[in-house]
């Protein structure tokens, strides 16, 4: 089995670029996929899933030069689970894409 991921959606917001000790980057962002169906009655039904994803080294430059919000991208890596204790000390969860792919789509 593998873990794989592929998304193609907007840019929900400008990507967040943090240079680490050493040089090495890592963009975060959030990438908006859409998904329209009709109900037994013909109703149509629009709904957007977001998801957060990690993106880093060269890719994380190409990120910070040519992605702003709303660019439609492709991505592909695999999903990830992780835990955190935020400033009042509860734990925080959090699922994302760890990009190792990166397609721009669009003007």
């Amino acid at each position: 089995m593998k873990n794989k991921v592929q998304l193609i959606g907007h840019v929900g917001q400008d990507p967040e670029i943090k240079t680490l000790e050493g040089g090495r980057k890592v963009a975060n962002l959030s990438i908006a996929t859409n998904e329209v169906y009709y109900k037994d009655n013909g109703d149509k039904v629009e709904k957007t899933e977001w998801h957060r994803v990690s993106v880093w080294g060269k890719l994380a430059d190409i990120i910070e030069s040519y992605v702003t919000k709303g660019k439609e991208i492709a991505i592909q890596g695999k999903l990830t689970h992780r835990s955190y204790d935020d400033k009042d000390g509860q734990k925080r969860y959090v699922t994302e894409v760890v990009a190792n792919e990166l397609l721009l789509i669009g003007k």
